[in-house]
């Protein structure tokens, strides 16, 4: 199974986000565009994990999340990774609150003694709205800033839980599934 961890918003959350950035879908760039449904916060990602570590995943979850409070996610501001020169991932902001933070490191902290290395990179909260596609050029992506600076979104939304995630490849897109999920009191 491909597994990672992740907080998913609500659904009238992903159908905002999907509508506003509707002007950047409508420009043709050669970018794979998450469905509506797939918009989450991505905290760890796991890879192909044998079905039998299912329930230590769920422990290590759930020791993670314990004693963690409702999210509150403060979302807005849209970039790309790595840069506008050749990007790579299309995303929309999440305010780096302390709570967020902390619980990001603690699930780096259970899963890394289960064979799941940290990050070697800095946690920078964001919800991955596109992937360039491979045949991508630099010059695919020419006014892509400027179109990322006029959209307008800004919303704030409380998240209860954190989900283990089965993420399924198929060619219209990946599919998820929660696999397990721990309440955040």
């Amino acid at each position: 199974m491909r597994l990672f961890v992740a907080l998913n918003v609500p659904s009238q959350l992903r159908q905002a986000v999907w509508q506003a950035t509707a002007p950047l879908r409508d420009r043709g760039l050669p970018v794979k565009w998450v469905h509506p449904e797939g918009i989450h916060l991505s905290l760890k990602f796991l890879g192909d994990v044998a079905d039998a570590r299912e329930s230590e995943l769920a422990t290590a979850l759930g020791r993670a999340a314990a004693g963690t409070r409702a999210l509150s996610l403060a979302l807005g501001g849209f970039g790309v990774f790595p840069d506008f020169q050749r990007p790579r991932v299309v995303w929309v902001g999440v305010a780096g609150e302390p709570a967020l933070e902390i619980l990001q490191h603690r699930v780096e902290q259970e899963f890394a003694p289960l064979g799941f290395p940290t990050e070697a990179r800095p946690f920078r909260p964001h919800i991955t709205l596109g992937r360039a596609g491979r045949e991508a050029r630099p010059r695919d992506f020419a006014g892509l800033e400027t179109a990322l600076g006029g959209l307008q979104f800004e919303q704030t939304v409380v998240v209860e839980a954190v989900d283990l995630m089965h993420s399924t490849l198929q060619p219209g897109g990946a599919v998820y599934h929660v696999r397990h999920s721990e309440r955040l009191s």
